[in-house]
């Protein structure tokens, strides 16, 4: 009995070495970087940024791998069934919360099958109009929409993306008979909006600061409660006329259940000190978003809170599949 004992206390010592070494040395070969969207995109762009930043920082490359579809959950899906040994990741956003309440079945758990690495991120969406819309505001855009039911489109990344949620909630808030549009990215959604195809979209801010100043989209609203300083003269939903809407789009970086709590702790304190420096906090200013990281921990239970509040939101929603 004693030689057990003995033996699985060398193992524990023994496992908890090879991790702390395996710990030390990370990375020691390049990490893939999994952003669950299309190329271009609001996630896409942020990913792009950070991925250089860790590249340089940790002296491996951080390969940014597009496996987008369904709503984010294919690339999603495929991390979760990764090694958890850091070298795979995923860039989540809000849509990581939002999926289980659209989709009937989902081939992982959104919480239990994830290590949360940080918080990366936080930004509003914008609703942009082609200018061939008269709306010169959310007002007009709303009567003009009740004027001609299911005539005004609306263009979204996707089924269950976050794009998609903001509009079915500006519906359900304003009666506004909006015509969603899924695309495969934000990307495809952005050209078609500036080609005119389709007449609206809730946009991430980085493809409003593209078009809106050359004059190819006109900005109506901001969805969060304060006024960003990239876009300064466009109001907040709520000063539009929309009392209590207010919504944001955040990002964070996940890793496999089980991936060891040191390389957790490496990744997460690279990150949090890379987003403390001047040109990160420009970059990330230029592409339209506050930086804002956090423990895996604070993440964690906040990710818990996005749950359960992004599934109110569908539900009062009645947003659907189509």
């Amino acid at each position: 009995m004693e030689s057990r004992v003995k033996s699985l206390l060398f193992a524990g010592v023994l496992a908890a070495f090879v991790t702390g070494a395996a710990a030390q040395g990370y990375p020691n070969k390049p990490v893939r970087l999994i952003v669950p969207f299309a190329p271009g995109g609001f996630t896409d762009v942020v990913a792009r940024i950070l991925g250089q930043k860790l590249s340089t920082a940790m002296g491996q490359q951080f390969i940014i791998e597009n496996k987008p579809g369904a709503g984010s959950t294919i690339g999603t899906d495929f991390v979760a069934k990764a090694a958890p040994d850091g070298y795979t990741l995923v860039m989540i956003s809000s849509t990581h919360v939002i999926s289980p309440w659209i989709y009937k079945a989902l081939p992982y758990d959104p919480i239990k099958s994830f290590t949360v690495v940080t918080k990366l991120v936080d930004s509003p969406y914008v609703l942009l109009v082609n200018p061939k819309m008269p709306a010169r505001n959310v007002q007009e855009f709303i009567a003009a929409a009740k004027a001609s039911p299911d005539n005004v489109h609306y263009a979204s990344s996707g089924n269950g993306s976050a794009q998609h949620l903001m509009g079915g909630l500006f519906v359900s808030m304003t009666g506004a008979p909006l015509k969603h549009v899924p695309y495969k990215g934000s990307s495809g959604a952005a050209t078609d909006l500036v080609a005119g195809i389709v007449e609206a979209s809730f946009a991430g801010v980085p493809n409003a600061l593209a078009q809106v100043p050359q004059g190819r989209l006109r900005a109506l609203a901001v969805t969060t409660a304060k006024r960003i300083p990239q876009l300064p003269d466009v109001p907040t939903m709520q000063e539009a006329g929309v009392p209590g809407y207010e919504a944001s789009v955040w990002l964070a970086l996940l890793a496999p259940a089980g991936t060891p709590r040191d390389v957790v702790n490496r990744l997460n304190s690279e990150v949090a000190r890379l987003m403390e420096t001047a040109d990160t906090r420009k970059a990330l200013y230029d592409a339209g978003v506050e930086a804002t990281p956090s423990s895996p921990e604070a993440m964690s239970e906040f990710m818990v809170q996005e749950l359960g509040r992004w599934g109110k939101v569908v539900k009062d929603a009645g947003v659907k599949l189509e």
